[in-house]
Order: structure tokens, then C-alpha cells, then sequence
């Protein structure tokens, strides 16, 4: 690939050069990353320590009650992990319709907030999943600078004060949140430090006691203690039962190169449909920021979010398989129903039968690791374990209750996911070579920035930075679109004049995603890597 250098697009970021990189949406995070690989550590251990480390600096978008999934090239061959949580086995849609009765679609209500969406938890289990089958350092080594940075504090970034800021109406009455994240009676300004006594005690325990401690020890005990007394349903087998699934991956090809995602419960899927949608459109053609580059991307997102929204669920219940989802002549034939001259409102196909922060990192061995935890709304449900620091997501909100739906609630069933990061590998000679590990966080924005900045790179060979910075759109849920404010005002007005229409959501949390990539240069190791970080956090790529 031979990028085109030049930026044109406004941003405080360049790209970084450096056979050892990490690239995170917060600085003292990569930085703990660089410190474990100086110390020995392999690009696993700098991506735990750097997720450690995310957990208290940006406390905002993940937690001790996290889910994550990776996806890792160990410098022969990838590897998948789903560490996304199951459900109570109390849950059902009865369940349900008990406690909070029946909405006027006639299905059961369900909060969005509280423990009736708290999963189990499944980063931890994650993380002890990738250390014991790749990692290199004793588990009290990777987690030293975040535990270190948990008792000392640090001052608190602009955006994620922001969004610290934002989300205290929604959950100042969640158990444990005021006393874990309101420490002053309010949100910390930035610059003012926040310390994390509670998670450094965590930590701390899983280095003496082993990760099993936070399954079915103290840690385990003190979260189902803290459901019980707030009517929650999380039991202690539901966290000792659970384990993370090592997974064979789901791919399509595009433009020469393999694009990799997790297959559902995920919605990675969603951007596999999206960009074998796109190979059969010559989009060189079209100017890379005009209106039918952009169109044809949208309609093509919005056809795959069709698919996603009516089949993915977990595995075990999806009636549809990924691979039919896949398959090149239904996506091809999907293609046949965009309309260069207007925008459509798309419903489902039938295939043949048969809060979230994103890191990257990668070492001078060939090691590359994409990887992402969430709390999934901001700050997941909103409840805290305060004397652990165990922040817990709101992934049960995910869950459908419609008993016809592939995705209705069940008891150690896996919610829809929209967490995913993503990997992509090249053919040379009959051999598979690592090419970039990338994610974009944020939502249901995640699949759009898979397919915008994958597009830029390699059908417009914008570099990895100027594809991370140029502006966004984005699907919402009922197929209206947003754009972001430095969309060329000629391209906007295109895509209005086709039909779409345009809508501004107020979202603090997902805005337009947040990226980070690390593009591997060549076969030779010593040529490294050039990385990007998204400058629509508080990021940062560095390298050594």
C-alpha cells in the first residue's frame, strides 16, 4: 500500500512511526502499555496493562464490570475471544413482565439503568484468557501501573470530564455511583485528580488471590451481596459458571485484503455485510468526500444494519447463520438494491440457509492485539460495588424481550453486542500477513467507522491518521443519518436532495466513535509500524 502522506482534513494528531506501539484513547494508558513492553512484556501484557489502566482514567466508557473481546495475531496465525457476559439465569421475559409489566407494543418493560441489566462480567475472565494462552509477565507485573496510578490519582482529561459531567442526571441514584464517582458531592473538573482506592484493591486481590477470586472469592461474593440487597438477580453460579469462548473468526475480502471480526453475538458482522456490499461498487470512481462515495457507503450500512437487527443474537440461537449472511452472491445481489439517484429504506434480506474504549498494540516480535472493553452506556448501568470499585455494565439492555426474537432474554444466553474489534491480513504468496489491528469505539458507530476508514485506506489510500480524522456519518437506529459538523456543506446537501434525511442525535457518549490503528509497513520487522489515534478523544499513539 503506498498512502497518500498529506492530511487535508483539520486535526492535532500525526501519525507515529515505531517497531513497539500502543494506541489508546488516553495517554497514561499507552503509556503503561510502553512501560510493560520495556520491561520485557509482549504486546498481550501492554494491551492488559493499558486496559487496566483505561478502567481508571476513563472510568467513563469502561470498569471492573466490563465485558471485551480481542482478537490477537501471535505472529503466525489469529485468534478470537469472546469474553462477553450471560445473563442471570433468573432472567426471562416473565421476569420481566413481573417486576416492571407490560409497554404498550405489549411486551415486557425493562429499565435501562440498574441491575436488571447488569450480565455477568466477563473482562476479567478475558484478560486471564489472553495472559494464560499469550501473555509473557506475571499477572502482578502487568497490573503494577494501574494499580500505582489507582492510589496516586491523576487529573482528569476534557473529555472525559465532560462526559463524566453528562451522565450524573441519569445515574446519581444508582446504588454505589455517587460514593465511587462523585467523591466532591459532583463530577471531578478537569485537571483535578480522582483516585480509585476500591479498584486498587481489586487489583491487588487478583495478584495475590488469581483471577478466580472475582468468579467465585471475596470480589465474587461482595457483587452478588450487592445484588441482593438492591433486588438484582446476579447470583454466585452465575459468575462462578461462566467462562470466555476462544472463537473462530468471520472474514470477507476487500479490495485484496481480509477483513476480520468476531461473529455474533457481536455486530462485527454488520461491517463484513457493509464492505462486501461496497467491493462490487468501483468507488474510486467517485471523489473520496463527494456525495455518491458517501451515499453508496450509507445505503450500504443501512442495508447491513437491516440484516443485523432482525438475525444476530448468541450463537446457539440465531436462526440464520453468519456465513449465509456472508455469502458473496447474497451480498451482491443486496448491492442491486442501491439507488445511485436516492436513498431507500431497507428491510431485511433472507440469506440462502444453511461507553467502550478500543486499544491496539503491537511489538517488534510481529505481536498485534486489538482489543475492547465497555460498560456499554457511558457508564454501563450505573451501579457500583464501592468497596471493590467494580463499575458494572448495563448489557442486558441489549436483550430483546419479544419471545419471537432470536435475541430474547434467557438465562446464560449472550445479549446482542456491539462492542468489536476488528483485524485485517493480506495474501502474499499463499502465506497470511498481519496488515492493521483497528477498532472504533462507540456504539452502533463502531461497524460505520470499520467500513468509513477501511474504505478511505484502501480504495482512496488515505493513511491511517487522515482516515481516522476525516469526517463521519452515521446510521441511527431508525435509518435517519448524522453528520458531523466538517462533512463537506456541497455533500450534505447531496445526500439530502437523494432523500436522506438528516437528524442530530444528542449523544455525549457515542458521538462519531473514536479510533485507533495500527498499520504494520512491511514483512520486515525493523520497518515496525504506523499508528493513528482518534482526535476525537483524549488519545494518544506512542511508540518506542
Amino acid at each position: 500500500m503506498t498512502f497518500q502522506w498529506a492530511n487535508p482534513y483539520s486535526t492535532i494528531r500525526i501519525p507515529v512511526f515505531a517497531r513497539n506501539i500502543v494506541s489508546t484513547s488516553q495517554p497514561l494508558a499507552s503509556q503503561a502499555g510502553l512501560k510493560i513492553i520495556q520491561q520485557g512484556g509482549n504486546a498481550v501484557d501492554a494491551a492488559i496493562a493499558t486496559a487496566a489502566v483505561l478502567m481508571i482514567v476513563e472510568p467513563v466508557s469502561n470498569g471492573l464490570g466490563s465485558d471485551m473481546f480481542a482478537i490477537v495475531w501471535d505472529g503466525e496465525k489469529l485468534h478470537g475471544l469472546n469474553a462477553s457476559g450471560v445473563a442471570p439465569a433468573a432472567w426471562s421475559p416473565e421476569y420481566y413482565e413481573k417486576k416492571y409489566g407490560l409497554g404498550a407494543n405489549g411486551l415486557a418493560n425493562r429499565p435501562m439503568r440498574g441491575w436488571d441489566t447488569v450480565s455477568v462480567p466477563g473482562a476479567i475472565a478475558g484478560w486471564a484468557a489472553l495472559h494464560k494462552k499469550l501473555g509473557k509477565l506475571s499477572f502482578s507485573e502487568i497490573l503494577a501501573p494501574a494499580i500505582q496510578i489507582a492510589h496516586q490519582g491523576y487529573a482528569v482529561t476534557p473529555i472525559v470530564a465532560h462526559k463524566w459531567a453528562a451522565g450524573i442526571p441519569d445515574l446519581i441514584n444508582q446504588p454505589g455511583f455517587k460514593e465511587m464517582f462523585m467523591p466532591k458531592g459532583r463530577a471531578p473538573h478537569i485537571g483535578e485528580n480522582f483516585t480509585a482506592p476500591g479498584i486498587a484493591k481489586t487489583f491487588e486481590q487478583l495478584c495475590k488471590k488469581g483471577w478466580e477470586d472475582y468468579y467465585q472469592g471475596e470480589i465474587a461474593a461482595a457483587i452478588v451481596k450487592h445484588s441482593t440487597d438492591n433486588g438484582g438477580a446476579l447470583q454466585i453460579n452465575d459468575l462462578r459458571n461462566y467462562q470466555p469462548d476462544w472463537v473462530d473468526l468471520i472474514s470477507t475480502k476487500y479490495r485484496g485484503y481480509d477483513i476480520h471480526e468476531i461473529p455474533p453475538n457481536g455486530q462485527g458482522i454488520g461491517a463484513l455485510i457493509a464492505l462486501g456490499i461496497c467491493e462490487q461498487f468501483n468507488l474510486k470512481d467517485y471523489p473520496v468526500d463527494g456525495v455518491l462515495s458517501q451515499h453508496i457507503q450509507i445505503e450500504a450500512m443501512k442495508l447491513a444494519f437491516a440484516d443485523v437487527y432482525e438475525y444476530v443474537a448468541d450463537p446457539k440461537s440465531m436462526k440464520i447463520k453468519p456465513s449465509d449472511m456472508l455469502d458473496p452472491s447474497y451480498l451482491k445481489e443486496r448491492a442491486k438494491l442501491i439507488d445511485l439517484k436516492k436513498a431507500t429504506h431497507f428491510g431485511f434480506g433472507l440469506p440462502n440457509t444453511g461507553g467502550t474504549v478500543y486499544l491496539t498494540t503491537a511489538d517488534q516480535s510481529g505481536m498485534m492485539v486489538s482489543f475492547i472493553q465497555s460498560n456499554y452506556m457511558g457508564f454501563g448501568s450505573g451501579v457500583v460495588v464501592p468497596e471493590f470499585g467494580v463499575s458494572l455494565q448495563n448489557r442486558g439492555y441489549g436483550f430483546s424481550m419479544d419471545r419471537r426474537s432470536d435475541n430474547v432474554v434467557a438465562g446464560g444466553k449472550r445479549p446482542f453486542h456491539t462492542i468489536i474489534p476488528a483485524f485485517m491480513t493480506k495474501e502474499v504468496d499463499g502465506k497470511t500477513f498481519p496488515q492493521m489491528s483497528f477498532g472504533v469505539m462507540g456504539g452502533d458507530m463502531q461497524p460505520q467507522g470499520h467500513l468509513q476508514t477501511v474504505v478511505r485506506m484502501l480504495d482512496y489510500q488515505q493513511q491511517p491518521q487522515t482516515a481516522c480524522d476525516a469526517p463521519r456519518w452515521k446510521v441511527n437506529r431508525d435509518f435517519t443519518l448524522d453528520v458531523e459538523s466538517n462533512l463537506n456543506s456541497e455533500t450534505v446537501i447531496g445526500l439530502k436532495a437523494l432523500g436522506h434525511e438528516l437528524k442530530s442525535i444528542e449523544d455525549p457518549y457515542m458521538d462519531f466513535g473514536s479510533g485507533q490503528f495500527i498499520w504494520r509497513q512491511t514483512d520486515d520487522l525493523n520497518d515496525g509500524y504506523v499508528a493513528a489515534s482518534d482526535c476525537r478523544r483524549d488519545g494518544l499513539a506512542a511508540g518506542l
